[in-house]
């Protein structure tokens, strides 16, 4: 009886001690859990992790698989080039070419972005951006150079923005990931400071993935579409219009007389206002003259 007693009371230690043991891992548990949902940032960095474990996860696969099957083709991703050509030509007619470029525009379903027409007296030009969709713009381009009379100037380039548009994606899953953690653990927040501490993460990372998304659209729409820059110069020689009007001789006749008549009074009238108005003047100036005149006589008769 005494050893059946003896080992009853050890199994009941055991349980108790296995009882304490389990309340407090699920007490640490639940701590765990609170301090997880009260910073977010932490969740952020744990999800960053996973995305980046994903990633390499994923490369060990493609690895794996690129060794598994060497002799099927290698498919890589499309690139995204931004095109922009500047053309600077010479053409017969301003008009005419101008208005043949904004045909073939509508034709490849693109648009006008500027247009300009400047008129001098021996020369004209006109400037022209539009934007075309990308699988048109070398057809684009041949039609435009078809107007040109004289090609001065031919500048094609293209930036290649396919890496900078993969690591916005790839930006873009790790916030979208940590989004979808910020909105469970907010579902899950019981305190009031929580809910706003996570609120304000949230909507920081929102806001960084608006921006993300908006870089994303930017580049599709350059790469979706060419500009084109185009320089039109028209030389041209102005013969001036023969006169269509009346001549009217006698009009301009009389006209004339009438001009070079006033032109006589008011100079007639000049003279007689300078002597009249100035006529003390003249008389004392005669005067001196007329004695330094009496005197060099003297002297030349004397001698």
């Amino acid at each position: 009886m005494k050893r059946k007693s003896y080992l009853l009371f050890l199994f009941s230690v055991v349980l108790f001690i296995a009882g304490c043991s389990g309340s407090d891992m699920s007490g640490s548990e639940d701590k765990a859990s609170y301090d997880d949902s009260a910073n977010p940032k932490t969740e952020e960095a744990e999800s960053s992790n996973e995305v980046a474990s994903d990633s390499k996860s994923d490369t060990t696969s493609n690895v794996t698989t690129e060794n598994t099957q060497k002799n099927e083709p290698v498919i890589t991703a499309e690139r995204m080039i931004i095109h922009k050509a500047i053309l600077e030509v010479k053409v017969k007619k301003l008009d005419d070419a101008q208005a043949t470029i904004e045909e073939k525009v509508g034709k490849y379903n693109g648009y006008i972005v500027e247009s300009n027409v400047y008129r001098e007296e021996d020369t004209s030009s006109g400037k022209m951006t539009v934007r075309i969709p990308e699988q048109h713009f070398q057809s684009f381009l041949r039609d435009a150079e078809d107007e040109a009379a004289k090609i001065l100037e031919r500048n094609v380039t293209g930036q290649d923005v396919t890496e900078q548009y993969v690591d916005l994606e790839s930006r873009l899953k790790s916030k979208q990931a940590v989004e979808e953690r910020l909105l469970a653990f907010m579902k899950n927040a019981q305190k009031t400071d929580d809910l706003l501490k996570i609120s304000s993460d949230l909507a920081k990372v929102q806001e960084e993935i608006e921006i993300i998304v908006g870089k994303m659209n930017y580049l599709k729409n350059q790469t979706s579409y060419s500009t084109v820059e185009i320089t039109m110069y028209e030389d041209r020689v102005i013969v001036p219009d023969i006169e269509k009007g009346e001549l009217n001789t006698w009009e301009k006749t009389k006209k004339q007389f009438v001009t070079s008549t006033n032109f006589l009074l008011s100079a007639g009238s000049a003279l007689f206002v300078f002597f009249i108005g100035n006529l003390p003047i003249l008389l004392l100036l005669l005067i001196a003259g007329f004695i330094f005149y009496l005197s060099i006589r003297k002297r030349i008769k004397k001698d």
